[in-house]
């Protein structure tokens, strides 16, 4: 696809990075030239200096044969207008607008093409947070994924020494817990997959992929992961959008301190949360200050900070302090992909927590939900089949009749709507049927064209 986006700040600069791997025709425009020529130097792409929100500057950057049109420059009203001239002017079929306010964010006339003509919304403040609840909501999880609207999940779980998965092997595992509906899809040592066969060997400190229904995803967690304690105390470090968005919606369901270096900040915080969440001035990565606030006793310890570097070492420092568990806010892919095995449990990119919005647009075929995994190297991805036997690659067919790429697997496929609706872990006899969820995982996005290849459905498959 031919995409633009606006903005070469961190979520474009994240945004276009992973776009740009997937063969994507990127064009980024931005008003700063030494963030362009930076990203033309590391990334394949082409970039355009000046004002996005000007035909002009467009019409340079490609916009006539554009097929998206992605606006994530830091202000909101900016994003709003270059949305608006890429729909009139142009006529991009798709446009995409990073709005921070949810004043300007609502569904309504205001984005609509009579409005500012914004298809898509996204907010990578929301998003962390959304992710972030999740986590706590499921505290053994190191990802919790959502397909079908929520029937369906994919999890990522560190295998536990008190794991009835630990030193089993996955057919063993299967075994023992008959009354689980799962399916491994995946187990990663380090940075090393191990083949999915019914003989491997699962060790405690693996990594493990789960597609589960929603109705067992608490009891996969307890098995694969151990004993569940549920999350009461947080500590979050940095209270910027994303921390102050977070200690609100914990009001009621956990004790929460928040941290800030910035005193007018703290000053800020206190007038917008209740007396019952703790503000504290200090610097995140003071070993004293996070000793005398108790950091051993946080079941999670947050650093949400705008610098890596700061969520980095408080995290690191937390933990060595006690905290049960420490995520880390980090925008540096290089960071996130050096953090990969450390003391920090969790590493939250706000770009990443996005990408699978977009990602859904840009896929090919009937493609409904898209998540990226273990810093984008891997990918989860929904889709509907649609046909008949003699037009579609998948209905009508078993399972073991259908040409899947070496690596891809097929995990669950979500059959039916409403209270009628099923999700199904699929044996080798199970035939697929128009309208099912199929979602399949590939441990490498090299096989995405292969996948998505499946859903097309064709008047001359045979």
């Amino acid at each position: 696809m031919r995409i633009i986006i606006l903005g070469a700040g961190r979520v474009g600069e994240s945004v276009a990075e992973s776009l740009a791997l997937e063969q994507n025709d990127i064009t980024i425009i931005d008003a700063d030239p030494d963030h362009v020529h930076a990203l033309e130097e590391r990334l394949e792409l082409r970039g355009v200096v000046g004002n996005g929100t000007h035909p002009s500057v467009m019409r340079q950057a490609g916009a006539a044969d554009a097929d998206m049109f992605i606006a994530c420059s830091p202000l909101d009203e900016t994003n709003l207008v270059a949305c608006k001239v890429a729909s009139a002017v142009f006529g991009i079929p798709t446009t995409v607008a990073r709005l921070r306010s949810s004043e300007l964010s609502e569904p309504g006339p205001l984005l609509e093409k009579e409005g500012f003509a914004v298809d898509r919304v996204i907010c990578p403040e929301e998003s962390v947070t959304h992710y972030i609840h999740q986590l706590i909501e499921h505290p053994e999880a190191l990802q919790v994924l959502t397909f079908s609207q929520g029937r369906a999940h994919l999890i990522a779980v560190r295998v536990s020494e008190q794991s009835d998965l630990a030193s089993a092997t996955i057919g063993a595992f299967a075994a023992r817990h008959p009354e689980v509906e799962m399916r491994i899809v995946a187990v990663y040592r380090g940075d090393d997959e191990l083949p999915i066969d019914p003989r491997t060997t699962v060790r405690a400190g693996d990594e493990v992929f789960v597609i589960v229904d929603h109705a067992n995803l608490r009891h996969t967690l307890r098995v694969i992961a151990g004993q569940e304690r549920p999350v009461r105390r947080v500590m979050i470090a940095g209270g910027g959008r994303v921390g102050l968005r977070l200690a609100r919606s914990l009001i009621g369901q956990c004790r929460v301190k928040i941290i800030d270096r910035d005193r007018k900040r703290c000053e800020y915080l206190a007038t917008e949360l209740p007396a019952e969440v703790l503000t504290l001035h200090g610097d995140v990565a003071d070993e004293e200050l996070l000793l005398d606030e108790n950091v051993g006793d946080m079941d999670l310890f947050l650093a949400l900070t705008n610098d890596d570097e700061d969520n980095i070492m408080s995290t690191m420092l937390a933990k060595r302090l006690g905290a049960r568990r420490v995520l880390a806010l980090i925008n540096r892919r290089a960071y996130a992909d050096m953090m990969q095995g450390s003391a920090i449990d969790i590493a939250v990119s706000p770009a990443h927590a996005v990408i699978g919005e977009l990602l859904a647009h840009v896929r090919r075929g009937a493609v409904a939900a898209v998540h990226s995994l273990r810093r984008g190297t891997a990918e989860a991805l929904e889709g509907v089949a649609h046909g008949d036997a003699r037009s579609s690659k998948l209905v009508g067919r078993r399972v073991e009749q259908v040409r899947m790429p070496h690596g891809a697997r097929l995990g669950a496929i979500v059959r039916g709507e409403g209270d009628a609706c099923e999700v199904l872990m699929p044996h080798h006899d199970t035939v697929i049927e128009t309208g099912d969820h199929v979602i399949i995982f590939m441990a490498h996005k090299r096989m995405l064209r292969d996948v998505e290849k499946l859903f097309q459905v064709s008047a001359t498959f045979l």
